[in-house]
């Protein structure tokens, strides 16, 4: 052969020296970009062009430093990230470095695997093609402002709307996250969870769930004592019923949970675009009215001078030098815009945003309660309705303590008004200006306003202003939204409010279900944790009943392995494909952790037409395919592997080397293609050694002997590495890409794999048959 056509038609398209060591690497289903995460924590995006970064997100105290997981949303929109040293996943938007979503776990995340349902049904379709009601009955929410820092953004009509990605198509998506001490937990949409596995044990080193949801996977790392060695395990949970035999149900649920987890980040996130606006109104304040009123050092108070000023329209030297020196007409005139900007920003987001998220949040819950009520579908599901009782009810207190922000806010703004107005009329007195007369007019009610002001405002309340360190009191919209638990500082006054007076005197209205409970002293922040708090606890219940549904079918005691001898963790690898074609194959592979590996281990489970299932173990190693010709006493166990991963359903992307390492010697990345393993299906069943022939004494690399072991060669689907010391690979086979990372985890080479030839290398073939 000439080596024209032994050079597969792999087109190297990048290569790049990285400044961090590389520890993950996951390509996009859909586009082509590469994630990669590096030792520093940071995640980093890049395109398959040149390897070109497209954009990088480094690690934040919030988030974590210490990335140990990778996965994208099948729809490759979404890319989600664990954090091991805060336990945190965070969901970050392909289109820009940004967290859209982020919740805590209760162990540190060793693997993930993001996967998506292919079974088919009548109800699943029927619920696919339905636009979501929800869309056609509640109003679109309105989009969060797209930078929140300045208030004026908030008021501008440049509009995002990120937070509604999370929502993704509404065929069931799921991200498995496996952890250490048998930590495995499966979130639909990968947002909220539906199945907490118990029963496994160790650390999980890989896993994977198979599309149709029957058959989980996991290989787990189990440790006894610190001293000994750790067993490499690998379980198959099977009889996931719950999962898989409601799957319309799971898949409906798991919808409304994902509109619910949106909508409570939706209000999140709205709530922090209110703080921000107020900070900036607290900052105005704090720099223009706290030194005005610190600089003074009369004994009368400040309260007293204004009041003075309002009554007889006099003011002392003191208070007038202050006022014009260092407030001056047009600082006043600036504050008092910038303070009714702030304002009617947080009123804008009350009421467009947060009150349209809880109306959302209602609508969604109630539909979710109407499903619990339907027994025979979604009682063995776990939903329970009484608690999501609870979560409609933690809602409208919410929604009332919204409004009770919006009254406060309202009463707020016309004493600001009225007040500015007074002290802007004023000031221009003291200067002699010319004051409008529409400006004079001032009638008893604004004069009330203005003292209502004085004393709410500049009220002389030490104990306050030194916890505080404020002299100046705007406190009375502030209070709501600080996230404390101290009670309001000045709560509304309810004195004289027929309704709670009806209330309180009302024995049977007191404990009637159908009123909201209302908490007067506590701030918004407070209502909102405590809402989240009830929702969280009334949608726990189905992931702990699913979960219990999951049972152990296989275990298989793999080999031991010492921490010593690996100074670099390995990417252990589980590659594991449910074949849909004829829906009777299963593949996992296994790679026996040794230096590197001189054999690779094929799973697979077969199903005959009588429904029984067979699994059976086969090894496959790397013959000599480097020389043309193989000499009878040359041994044909030529190389070993380093990395494997599934390129496609029938191939098998690996990294190999030479057994016996000699300087100058390459490695090779290529394909193998299954076809070449084995043959014919029935025949070939008969080749691997029966799963159920493992005794639980037996480790699978002491029964190596037992497994028959396939040769195979390589025709033409290799490439020499040149200059590369490769060690991992991360492959495509949609996009026909693959990635390679060198030894030191700095160095990448990235590759086209399905080149389409220029017909060079047919016509040499050609020639040479001729």
């Amino acid at each position: 052969r000439s080596s024209a056509s032994t050079m597969p038609a792999f087109r190297q398209v990048g290569e790049k020296q990285l400044p961090q060591e590389i520890v993950f690497m996951a390509w996009s289903p859909k586009r082509d970009l590469i994630a990669l995460a590096n030792r520093a924590g940071e995640v980093l995006l890049h395109r398959l062009a040149n390897f070109q970064r497209v954009w990088s997100l480094p690690p934040n105290e919030n988030t974590g430093k210490e990335v140990t997981a990778l996965a994208w949303r099948p729809d490759g929109k979404i890319l989600a990230f664990g954090l091991t040293d805060t336990k945190r996943i965070i969901l970050c938007d392909v289109e820009k470095p940004e967290s859209l979503h982020s919740f805590s776990v209760d162990s540190s995340i060793t693997y993930m695997h993001w996967m998506e349902v292919t079974e088919e049904s009548s109800v699943l379709t029927s619920f696919y093609n339905a636009e979501d009601e929800s869309n056609l009955l509640l109003p679109k929410l309105p989009a969060l402002p797209k930078n929140y820092s300045t208030t004026a953004k908030i008021l501008s009509e440049e509009k995002s709307d990120e937070i509604m990605k999370l929502l993704g198509d509404v065929r069931l998506n799921a991200l498995v996250l496996g952890g250490s001490s048998g930590f495995i937990e499966i979130y639909a949409y990968g947002m909220f969870k539906i199945a907490t596995v118990t029963g496994v044990a160790g650390s999980c080193r890989g896993l994977c769930l198979s599309s149709d949801l029957k058959s989980l996977s996991v290989i787990t790392e189990i440790q006894d004592s610190s001293d000994s060695d750790a067993e490499i395990t690998y379980f198959q949970a099977s009889k996931a019923v719950l999962l898989s035999s409601y799957l319309p149900e799971v898949t409906r649920m798991a919808r409304k949970f994902t509109h619910i987890s949106t909508l409570l980040q939706y209000i999140k996130l709205s709530l922090t675009c209110m703080c921000e606006a107020w900070e900036e109104i607290l900052m105005q304040m704090d720099s223009r009215l706290t030194k005005f009123v610190q600089e003074k050092n009369t004994t009368t108070s400040v309260q007293d001078e204004f009041m003075q000023l309002l009554l007889w329209g006099k003011a002392s030297l003191e208070l007038q030098a202050l006022l014009m020196n260092q407030l001056t007409v047009k600082g006043l005139k600036k504050l008092g815009q910038s303070i009714e900007s702030s304002y009617s920003s947080i009123q804008k987001l009350v009421i467009s945003h947060l009150q349209s998220g809880s109306e959302a949040l209602l609508y969604h819950l109630s539909e979710l309660k109407g499903m619990a009520l339907w027994k025979q579908k979604y009682e063995s599901l776990g939903l329970d309705a009484s608690g999501i009782e609870e979560a409609i009810t933690a809602v409208g207190s919410f929604i009332l303590k919204a409004n009770e922000l919006l009254q406060v806010i309202d009463s707020s703004m016309k004493n600001f008004k009225a007040f500015f107005r007074w002290l802007y009329v004023a000031m221009l007195r003291m200067s002699e200006d010319h004051v409008l007369p529409e400006l004079n007019k001032m009638t008893q009610k604004d004069i009330t306003f203005v003292a209502d002001f004085l004393t709410e405002h500049f009220n002389e309340a030490p104990e306050l202003y030194n916890r505080k360190g404020k002299y100046f009191n705007v406190e009375r919209v502030g209070q709501y939204l600080k996230d404390e638990d101290d009670d309001l500082v000045s709560p509304p006054n309810t004195e004289g409010n027929q309704w709670f007076n009806f209330l309180k005197s009302s024995t049977h209205l007191k404990e009637s279900p159908l009123l909201f409970p209302y908490y007067p002293e506590k701030s918004l922040h407070f209502v909102k944790r405590q809402m989240e708090g009830v929702i969280d606890r009334c949608l726990q219940k189905p992931a702990d009943v699913i979960g219990k549904s999951v049972h152990q079918a296989v275990r298989v005691s793999l080999y031991r392995t010492s921490h010593s001898e690996e100074s670099t963790p390995r990417l252990f690898k589980l590659p594991f494909l449910w074949n849909d074609k004829t829906s009777s194959i299963h593949y996992v592979l296994f790679t026996m952790l040794e230096d590197c590996i001189s054999k690779i281990y094929i799973l697979r489970r077969h199903t005959d037409t009588t429904r029984s299932v067979s699994s059976g173990i086969l090894a496959v190693e790397f013959g000599n395919f480097l020389t043309s010709s193989i000499s009878d006493n040359s041994d044909s166990r030529c190389y070993s592997c380093l990395d494997a991963h599934f390129y496609d359903d029938e191939t098998v992307t690996v990294v190999l080397k030479e057994s016996v390492e000699q300087e100058g010697k390459e490695r090779v990345l290529a394909q193998l293609p299954l076809s070449s393993v084995y043959t014919d299906e029935d025949q070939d069943m008969e080749s691997f050694l029966p799963i159920c022939l493992y005794t639980s004494a037996w480790r699978l690399d002491e029964q190596t002997g037992e497994i028959s072991t396939r040769t195979v060669f390589l025709e033409n689907q290799w490439r020499v590495l040149e200059n590369m010391k490769a060690q991992y690979v991360s492959v495509n086979g949609i996009r026909k890409v693959s990635c390679v990372l060198s030894s030191n985890l700095r160095h990448v080479r990235v590759f086209e794999m399905d080149v389409e030839d220029d017909g060079e290398v047919e016509e040499e073939e050609e020639e040479e048959t001729t």
